[in-house]
């Protein structure tokens, strides 16, 4: 089962956030970024098993990021947490390789139910 995330999020109240709900399920987070810039560059040091991406950001977005992600590892498991819900939003997150799409203010459960299923 994967275990270790990177949790991307230009919000460090959003961070902190999806830190505890991760880890109090069982998860590792093992790096935090700021912004897409930031999270490419994790991603290729710290390889995780999973990423949690914010899409509004400064630097560059999250959908940017996650192009630029697929590139270096087209397995890479992203999931997109944003308060742009907006259908044409979350058609481009999926196409662009997210696995899952959850809306702020996420629930708990929910952030759990996504890692669970995008890691087995």
């Amino acid at each position: 089962m994967a275990k270790t995330v990177l949790i991307t999020d230009d919000t460090a109240f959003m961070r902190m956030t999806l830190k505890n709900v991760i880890e109090k399920n069982g998860y590792t987070v093992v790096g935090e970024a700021g912004d897409g810039e930031e999270a490419i560059a994790l991603y290729k040091e710290l390889k995780p098993d999973m990423v949690t991406m914010d899409i509004t950001m400064p630097k560059m977005d999250g959908i940017t990021a996650i192009k630029e992600i697929m590139k270096i590892d087209p397995d890479a498991k992203i999931i997109v947490c944003s308060a742009m819900g907006q259908k044409p939003m979350v058609i481009e997150a999926l196409s662009a390789g997210a696995k899952d799409f959850l809306v702020k203010p996420f629930d708990a459960e929910r952030v759990v139910e996504s890692l669970r299923k995008i890691s087995s």
